[in-house]
């Protein structure tokens, strides 16, 4: 398992912590800190989620309820609502991960700490978020937009230079 991933799991049980046992941040980290044995770099990734969600948690909540149709953001399980918190955290507030990612490992660490819909609720919510964010900002989802055909596009245009360089020699030496 990745560091990030680990990191996501951590945070995950931390915001749970912190938001379920009414625990301030300081706490819960203080006692996993303790308890827990986890890389430096594992930890400051989690306290960067962390922090960012507790500090934001007001955006964050408000973007989850927009769209959690006929649900507010008490009614999803206190699982999925702290998945959702970090990784709309990490949508909106972290342009170094791209959305693809930020969103597989939401869906991931919801089948593995969530109920067996889990996945299937948390992708729909973040697809539409980081969709509509997408636009809003310019940040690019990650998925793929004829990437493809524009590499293809830029070897067409490199043969057609080799080419127009071949023919240009050929009538230079004639």
């Amino acid at each position: 398992m990745g560091t990030r991933r680990k990191a996501r799991e951590l945070s995950l049980q931390v915001l749970f912590q912190v938001d379920v046992g009414r625990l301030s941040l300081d706490e819960v980290f203080g006692n996993f800190w303790r308890v827990g044995k986890s890389s430096d770099e594992v930890r400051d990734f989690a306290a960067r989620i962390c922090r960012g969600v507790v500090e934001n948690l007001e955006a964050v909540d408000a973007v989850i309820s927009k769209y959690t149709r006929n649900w507010g953001i008490e009614r999803i399980s206190n699982i999925d609502r702290n998945i959702l918190r970090a990784a709309v955290y990490e949508l909106l507030y972290c342009p170094d991960i791209p959305y693809k990612v930020s969103i597989n490992e939401a869906i991931e660490v919801g089948k593995k700490y969530g109920t067996p819909d889990s996945g299937k609720f948390i992708n729909g919510i973040l697809d539409k978020i980081a969709k509509e964010t997408e636009k809003e900002t310019g940040k690019e989802t990650g998925k793929k937009k004829g990437k493809g055909k524009e590499k293809e596009k830029e070897k067409e245009k490199e043969k057609e230079k080799e080419k127009e360089k071949g023919t240009d020699e050929e009538q230079d030496q004639g």
